[in-house]
C-alpha cells in the first residue's frame, strides 16, 4: 500500500506543492504562518460565514514562487479526510500531496487523513512554483469530507469547499488542452481470487488488481475479461464499466470476483465508476492524429455499458463516469480466460476536471 502512495504522487507531480513550514503542526496551526494580507486566501466555514472565501487569485511571474492559503472551519461536524488537485495550463485535475500535509498521514486514494485538531480547523500556507516560459491558468481546488470521497466527483460525502485558487502566469491564457495519453496498458483475464491486474484507472493511468480493495477500487474506470461457457456470456475480448463489471459474473454465486463488491460500510453502486463504449469507424491513422481536446468532441454517448468480441485493429469510442470523451486502441489479444491471456490497448482522452460535472 506504501509503494502505491509514493507511486501516485510522483507520477501525478505531488511533490510540486512544498510547505512553507517544516513542522507539520505549525502548518495545520490557527497562527498566519507567515501569510499576509496580499496572500490569495480561500477561506470556508462551515454552516456559511460572512468572511467565507471560495476563490481566490495570484499573479505569477515566471520563474517565481507565489503562496497561497487555506483555512477550513467546523462547527459540528468532523472533517476526514482533505483532497486536494492541480490543473496546469487546461490539463486534467490531478490529485497532488502538499508534502508537509502528508506527514498526517494520506488514505490509499491519495487524499490527506486529518485527525486531532485538524478535524475541526484546519489552516496552512504553501508555496506554489510558477513555471518558466509559460502562459495560462494553474489552478488548485481544495475540500474536505466526511469520510472516502472522490477526486473526480467532490460531491461525494463533502464537508467544507470546494475552495479554488488560481494562479495566472504571463498572459493568463491556456493553450489548447492536449489528450492524456496511456500506451500499451496491458489487462488481464480475471482471477476468482482477484489477483490480476484486470481494472484500468484513468485517474492515475495504472492497472490495479482486482483484490486491492475499497479504497482502490473507486478509482476504476473499466476492466476486461475474456468470455468462456459458464464463466460469462460467451462474449470473448470484452471491456466493460466498472460499475456493470460483475453483473457479467451472476449466473453462478461461486463465480463472483473477490474484490469487486464494495464494502457495504461504504454504500453500494455509489463507489463504482460507470462508462460507455461503442465500436468506432476511425482508422489508426486518425487515432494517432489525435492531440488535443476538441479532436474528441466528435464522440456521442452510446448506451453500451462494455463492448465485446474485439479484435486487433479496433478502435473503440468511449464517455467516461465523468463526461470526458476519449478513444480505445486494441493493439494485442493473448485469447483465452487464464490468468496469463490479456489485452494491449493504448488510450486517448481529454482531459478531466473534477468541477464541471458529477457522475453521470
Amino acid at each position: 500500500m506504501k509503494n502505491f502512495k509514493l507511486g501516485l504522487v510522483a507520477l501525478l507531480g505531488a511533490l510540486s506543492i512544498i510547505s512553507c513550514s517544516s513542522d507539520a503542526e505549525d502548518v495545520l496551526g490557527s497562527g498566519n504562518n507567515g501569510a499576509d494580507e496580499n496572500t490569495p486566501t480561500i477561506r470556508i466555514t462551515e454552516g456559511g460565514a460572512t468572511d467565507d472565501i471560495f476563490v481566490a487569485t495570484a499573479t505569477g511571474e515566471a520563474g517565481t514562487i507565489v503562496q497561497g492559503r487555506v483555512i477550513f472551519t467546523t462547527t459540528d461536524s468532523k472533517q476526514r479526510r482533505l483532497y486536494v488537485t492541480k490543473s496546469e495550463f487546461g490539463s486534467s485535475a490531478e490529485p497532488i500531496v502538499i508534502e508537509e500535509l502528508s506527514k498526517k498521514g494520506t488514505k490509499a486514494d491519495g487524499s490527506i487523513d486529518l485527525d486531532g485538531d485538524t478535524k475541526k480547523t484546519l489552516d496552512f500556507v504553501f508555496d506554489l512554483d510558477v513555471p518558466t516560459d509559460a502562459n495560462g491558468e494553474i489552478i488548485y481546488n481544495f475540500w474536505s469530507t466526511t469520510g472516502k470521497g472522490d477526486f473526480r466527483d467532490a460531491s461525494k460525502r463533502l464537508l467544507l469547499g470546494v475552495g479554488e485558487i488560481t494562479v495566472k502566469v504571463g498572459t493568463g491564457n491556456n493553450p489548447d488542452a492536449a489528450v492524456r495519453s496511456f500506451t500499451d496498458v496491458k489487462l488481464f483475464a480475471p482471477a476468482l481470487d482477484g489477483s490480476t491486474k484486470t481494472f484500468f484507472s484513468l485517474l492515475d493511468g495504472k492497472t490495479h488488481r482486482i483484490d486491492e480493495g475499497d479504497e482502490y477500487r473507486a478509482l476504476w474506470d473499466f476492466g476486461y475479461y475474456y468470455g468462456a461457457s459458464g464463466i460469462s456470456k460467451d462474449q470473448d475480448a470484452t471491456l466493460v464499466s466498472s460499475l456493470a463489471y460483475n453483473d457479467e459474473f451472476t449466473d453462478d454465486p461461486d463465480l463472483i470476483i473477490k474484490g469487486l463488491r464494495p464494502d457495504a460500510s461504504e454504500g453500494t453502486e455509489e463507489t463504482l465508476n460507470k462508462g460507455y463504449f461503442a465500436i468506432s469507424s476511425k482508422n489508426l491513422d486518425e487515432f494517432k492524429g489525435v492531440s488535443i481536446s476538441g479532436d474528441l468532441d466528435f464522440i456521442d454517448l452510446s448506451s453500451g455499458v462494455k463492448v465485446s468480441n474485439l479484435k486487433v485493429g479496433d478502435i473503440i469510442e468511449f464517455v467516461d463516469n465523468y463526461k470526458n470523451k476519449g478513444l480505445i486502441y486494441v493493439k494485442q489479444i493473448e485469447p483465452g480466460f487464464n490468468t496469463n491471456d490479456f489485452i494491449v490497448i493504448d488510450i486517448k482522452v481529454q482531459p478531466s476536471n473534477s468541477f464541471d460535472g458529477k457522475k453521470m
